[in-house]
């Protein structure tokens, strides 16, 4: 996992911004909170998607490995006026050991190596409630675009239509593969990504 996002994430303002991922509106439709929903963001960077789950009536818990992004998430929320709980861990060495009804993370699986994905995909999928969701994004290596500029070494390559794999078991409510434009690094750029919705269902 990389260690650079501490200061990226001291400067002024948000890095990745305070709007949320368009994906986060489609959770808001297949699993409105209409009764208490527990939710997990994973690799929750300065917290606008957990902000924004938390605003929404989500009872939220998130997590990064970059500690000044936890306390920006943190004071986000207060700013907003909401409680979530957040707090800093490592993707590859954090397991889960109790159940949420939806699991949200993107920008942030591609620093899973091959040799662990099904091993913490399998976690996150058996500490899941019946009827819950994972919500997942995950950065896909093309041949035709160019590494980003601020591409890091600790960044795993995953392969189109490899985490739609791990749910061939579960019902694909939507998954896209999607080419998009950045300026993250303040240099224009693109990325392929890979997006999946799948529900737990009972057998």
């Amino acid at each position: 996992m990389p260690r650079g996002y501490d200061d990226r994430y001291s400067r002024e303002g948000y890095y990745w911004g305070s709007r949320p991922s368009a994906i986060c509106y489609r959770v808001l439709e297949l699993m409105p909170p209409e009764q208490p929903l527990k939710l997990l963001d994973i690799g929750c960077g300065e917290g606008r998607n957990a902000v924004f789950f938390a605003r929404n009536g989500y009872e939220v818990m998130a997590f990064d490995l970059s500690a000044v992004g936890v306390e920006k998430t943190k004071k986000l929320a207060a700013e907003v006026g909401v409680s979530l709980t957040a707090f800093t861990a490592d993707l590859l060495e954090f397991r889960l050991a109790k159940s949420f009804d939806i699991l949200f993370s993107t920008g942030t699986l591609h620093y899973i190596p091959k040799e662990l994905r099904a091993e913490i995909l399998d976690n996150y999928k058996r500490f899941t409630n019946p009827d819950g969701i994972h919500v997942f994004s995950v950065f896909v290596q093309k041949p035709f675009i160019p590494p980003a500029p601020d591409a890091e070494a600790s960044a795993q390559v995953w392969i189109s239509g490899e985490l739609f794999t791990h749910y061939h078991d579960w019902k694909i409510e939507f998954c896209t593969e999607e080419i998009f434009d950045c300026l993250s690094s303040g240099a224009p750029h693109q990325h392929a990504v890979n997006r999946i919705i799948a529900r737990k269902l009972s057998p």
